[in-house]
């Protein structure tokens, strides 16, 4: 006699983030083990159907999934309140569903722009070394607070000691995260890596 197992219910539950236009949506399964960040309705909907059908809400502005999260980020015309449930049904009934979520070959192909864009830097000697130690640090020290606030931070570049990084989910256009940026992690990198001077952030 075939045993059938029992799937465990989706649960789901929001948290606040730093940023007042974006929440994040929390399950009790893994989504995604990587970051997805979808700015656009275009991008979601070549890469990831639960993105795609997030955009099909008026009132979405962004959607980042990693791990066991999705932070979307509203139009700031509509509020929580109106939003919150049908979103969280929503979610809860495509993840139940077992509809796609992120498709297979997105982390490749956003690998692949992200190691041209370094290549067409081309840093060399003593300054290689330093971009190696900055975005080390940036992934140990930084990713992991940022993540618990529904959000990710990615190094960009390394010119003259400043330091440029990417804010994605609920961190782009936070309004706390130019705080965080300067307090927090500019002044970790400035005195672990004498080199940096400044770290400065670009919205994705």
């Amino acid at each position: 006699m075939e045993q059938t197992v029992a799937k465990s219910p989706i649960m789901l539950y929001t948290e606040q983030t730093p940023n007042p236009e974006t929440l994040k949506f929390v399950t009790n399964k893994m989504l995604y083990r990587g970051t997805a960040d979808f700015k656009e309705a275009e991008t979601a909907e070549e890469w990831s159907p639960l993105a795609a059908a997030l955009y099909s809400f008026p009132y979405t502005k962004g959607v980042y999934i990693s791990s066991n999260f999705v932070t979307i980020t509203k139009e700031f015309t509509y509020n929580w309140t109106d939003i919150m449930l049908p979103l969280k049904e929503f979610i809860k009934n495509h993840i139940s569903e077992e509809k796609g979520i992120v498709l297979e070959g997105y982390e490749a192909v956003q690998k692949e722009q992200q190691t041209k864009a370094l290549e067409a830097m081309s840093y060399s000697g003593n300054e290689a070394e330093i971009v190696i130690k900055i975005k080390e640090l940036i992934d140990a020290h930084v990713k992991p607070a940022v993540e618990m606030d529904g959000g990710n931070i990615e190094f960009k570049s390394f010119d003259n000691g400043v330091v440029t990084v990417i804010l994605q989910g609920a961190c782009s256009g936070c309004p706390s995260s130019t705080i965080t940026l300067k307090s927090g992690i500019e002044g970790m990198l400035k005195r672990m890596i004498p080199e940096v001077t400044e770290v400065v952030a670009e919205m994705d």
